[in-house]
């Protein structure tokens, strides 16, 4: 049996005088490991050494690139190489002798325990020697940060790590945004999330002898926000970290005139992240359990149901395994969102809810929540045509409509107030909403324009008087 193909990855900035013994510390173990070094154009000559350890060594491979760019955009450059040249085990460290060679052994042995090993400065005690007061503390709570913000038990920080590239895609990585250091709290965030086993070995990190340390003020300022961003994020969106499956059906000649995609993918600054995990844990408290206990109620198991305008789909998690849901949305955005967080769905497919070209009589429901109100009159009475067109006889459609006097209403204004005129930051936290439900009687006559008879009506206290839901059905076509 071959032996594992494994590589070593070290970024290099401005470390003329470190490269030549830390590969001569690798070399030393006998590893059998190829080494690879990036250098961010190093103005002290670090690329010219490394240059001359790849010619005396054939296993050293050095790759320049034009300028500084990050330590996180390096490790995500020396991944993609180890993935490129099919390595079955990637080793990282850092090149200021920070991480001591004689620890990659312990990775090593390690290596078919986890997915990813970290070696980690809190298992043992007296693990930061000569570390000054001020710089433990600063560790010590960025690892609890870590921990309780993000739920990594790990050193989540530390860059000393052995990755099974067997075990995880390629394309796990590529949902990693960070370029900076925060790229290591991020990357076991995501693959965490994403099912993966994180391990641990002990390590003795001294204080530095060969430099200082880079992360200054300003970036461990910068990385603190991020993961301040990170954890709010994963209440607010947390398909951004899973992968998704394929779109089943895609429409290419279908214009999103509205600019939904734009809606999805909007650049969240702090406020409107704020305002999406404040959405997000309404929709899991209330709407879910809501939309659960309307469909129960209304559908037997195993039914065909069509989500139509199905968005993020965070609250249809737990509905697959009992109906049979084909999710459709005008938005490529809003539908990798959705494959995110609802893996196991019947089909996912691009669709226009205006012009809905699926088959006729198909459907025993169909449901949507949040959709009606960014429509016309016009348009809606259109949008119901096409579920008439879809369900079979006697099928149902249970729509979550948003009214005018809901508590939501008077809270998005208040946002918007003060975002944009105290804070000046020109936030449109929600697309329009035109059509917000004004009662049960318009409900009822909006339905019988379109030969609906509405069958069930509620505004109450159990979503906190957000959403009326309104249930109706039609006869024979």
């Amino acid at each position: 049996m071959n032996s594992p193909k494994m590589l070593v990855f070290i970024p290099t900035y401005n470390e003329r005088e470190n490269v030549e013994k830390i590969c001569t510390g690798i070399n030393d173990l006998n590893l059998g490991c190829d080494i690879l070094f990036i250098d961010d154009n190093s103005p002290d000559g670090t690329g010219q050494v490394l240059d001359e350890l790849a010619k005396k060594y054939p296993h050293v491979t050095v790759k320049h690139r034009q300028g500084k760019q990050g330590i996180g955009s390096a490790h995500q450059a020396g991944i993609a190489h180890a993935y490129q040249h099919n390595y079955d085990f990637l080793l990282t460290m850092d090149s200021d002798f920070s991480h001591n060679p004689a620890d990659l052994p312990k990775l090593i042995a390690a290596r078919g325990n986890f997915d990813v090993t970290i070696g980690s400065r809190y298992i043992e005690a007296n693990s930061l020697p000569g570390w000054s007061l001020f710089r433990r503390c600063m560790t010590y709570f960025g690892h609890f940060l870590t921990h309780y913000l993000l739920g990594i038990k790990q050193d989540a920080s530390n860059a000393l790590r052995i990755y099974n590239l067997k075990k995880i895609s390629f394309e796990t990585f590529q949902l990693v945004n960070s370029i900076s250091y925060s790229f290591f709290f991020e990357s076991l965030f995501i693959l965490k999330n994403t099912g993966h086993t994180l391990g641990e070995v002990p390590i003795v990190l001294p204080a530095r002898t060969y430099g200082h340390s880079k992360l200054n003020f300003r970036e461990a300022f910068r990385s603190g926000m991020f993961l301040l961003k990170l954890a709010i994020e994963k209440i607010a969106n947390p398909g951004r970290f899973q992968q998704g499956r394929n779109i089943d059906k895609q429409d290419a000649e279908l214009v999103d005139r509205q600019n939904w995609d734009g809606y999805w993918k909007r650049k969240k600054d702090s406020g409107s992240l704020l305002y999406e995990a404040i959405a997000s844990i309404y929709r899991k408290i209330f709407i879910k359990n809501h939309l659960e206990r309307y469909l129960k109620r209304n559908f037997t198991p195993s039914a065909t149901l069509l989500h139509a305008g199905c968005g993020s789909g965070q609250v249809d998690q737990d509905l697959h395994k009992d109906y049979q849901i084909t999710a459709i949305d005008l938005s490529n955005e809003a539908l990798t969102l959705y494959s995110k967080n609802n893996p196991t769905a019947h089909r996912i497919e691009r669709g226009d809810i205006l012009n809905l070209s699926l088959p006729a009589n198909s459907f025993d429901g169909i449901y949507n929540l949040g959709v009606m109100e960014h429509f016309s009159p016009e348009e809606i009475q259109n949008i119901l045509g096409q579920f008439k067109k879809l369900l079979k006889p006697n099928g149902k459609i249970v729509i979550f409509w948003p009214h005018k006097r809901a508590t939501s209403v008077a809270f998005l204004k208040m946002m918007h107030f003060v975002l944009n005129k105290i804070l000046k930051k020109n936030v449109q936290l929600h697309p329009a909403e035109p059509s917000l439900l004004k009662g049960k009687s318009a409900a009822k006559k909006i339905l019988q324009a379109a030969s609906f008879k509405m069958v069930d009506y509620h505004f109450n206290i159990r979503d906190l008087f957000i959403q009326a839901v309104v249930v109706a059905e039609h006869g024979d076509h």
